[in-house]
């Protein structure tokens, strides 16, 4: 991948980590994480089982991290985070909560490049990221859209113990998206 146009500080990166696992770290985004970002959301699995965000330049990467995840940041206490390999610092994807105006409940996030797929990272990211919601948020009911042909995000959230509730529309006149949720008031992942 190339080198972002601003480095990272990393002494700032490292003071935002929000969650370690034995993998990985899951940090706050930086508008310096625009690059990666861009990357990421132009795949055409994320454009296909997410959706196709518009972002076209770093510039407006980094336009969406600010008013997305950072935003939230302030807004919530949580968001997306930044997940990478804890060996090499390399991002692979974002994980986290997300508070929707659609739904009741925060949803749970993510979304990986594909060289990060197939080698247990989103399982890992995200329990973590549910257990710091239980455990440090106070959520005992977590919510999750994915879209309904997306076979292996499925699995993953059956692994983790959402289970379907219905197909819905997150916006109106929009395709169907199936919603999950895991309720969760005392149990350990």
């Amino acid at each position: 991948m190339p080198p972002s146009i601003h480095p990272p500080d990393l002494n700032l990166a490292h003071r935002m980590t929000v969650l370690e696992t034995e993998r990985l770290a899951l940090r706050r985004f930086t508008p310096d994480d625009a690059e990666f970002v861009l990357r990421l959301l132009n795949e055409p699995s994320f454009i296909e089982n997410i959706g196709d965000k518009g972002v076209r330049t770093v510039e407006q990467a980094a336009g969406y991290l600010t008013d997305g995840p950072i935003h939230s940041y302030d807004r919530h206490g949580h968001g997306l985070y930044l997940v990478e390999q804890t060996a090499t610092g390399q991002p692979i994807g974002m994980c986290g909560l997300i508070k929707r105006e659609q739904l009741a409940d925060v949803d749970l996030g993510y979304a990986y490049v594909p060289e990060a797929w197939s080698r247990g990272y989103a399982f890992e990211a995200a329990a973590a990221v549910l257990r710091y919601g239980r455990d440090e948020l106070g959520f005992t009911k977590t919510l999750a859209i994915v879209s309904p042909g997306n076979a292996g995000s499925i699995r993953l959230l059956e692994k983790l113990g959402f289970s379907f509730v219905e197909l819905m529309q997150v916006a109106p006149g929009g395709e169907d998206t199936a919603l999950y949720e895991r309720v969760d008031p005392a149990a350990a992942l």
